[in-house]
């Protein structure tokens, strides 16, 4: 399932071409992970149970710039699979549809104590959840 969220571009977000910097992009799609986490009732205090969320790496395709005012829908789709890692497979797409970026994300959740991956992300999604039906369903 793909979970999207809505941001308009600010004036601060600009580069000096009078297009949003390259280095914002990673915010946009960071801002819609978190709000995915939330929508699943995980929010950013996990990090006080011991437990994170983190990037592993990420890759980002610009295919079309934005302008301050623009509309812009951020999508972020899970890609779950079997182990310590898993993607998001992410767009930024302007209010007509226009495909601005594509971003793909491996993630992982570290256990803050041992600094290392947890063996199965999913499983530990599924613990952090306060509603753990609703991942199933995702």
């Amino acid at each position: 399932m793909t979970f999207s969220v809505q941001i308009r571009v600010r004036g601060y977000e600009l580069d000096s071409l009078g297009h949003v910097n390259q280095s914002v992009y990673p915010k946009y799609a960071e801002h819609a992970r978190w709000e995915y986490l939330s929508s699943i009732g995980i929010d950013q205090t996990v990090v006080g149970g011991g437990t994170a969320p983190i990037v592993l790496e990420q890759n980002i395709k610009y295919r079309g710039e934005l302008r301050i005012g623009d509309e812009i829908t951020v999508t972020c789709t899970p890609i779950w699979g079997e182990g310590k890692v898993f993607r998001f497979e992410q767009e930024i797409r302007k209010a007509d549809g226009r495909l601005s970026a594509e971003i793909s994300v491996v993630c992982g959740v570290m256990d803050l104590t041992a600094r290392k991956l947890l063996p199965d992300a999913r499983a530990a999604f599924l613990r952090l959840s306060d509603d753990p039906q609703l991942l199933e369903r995702l």
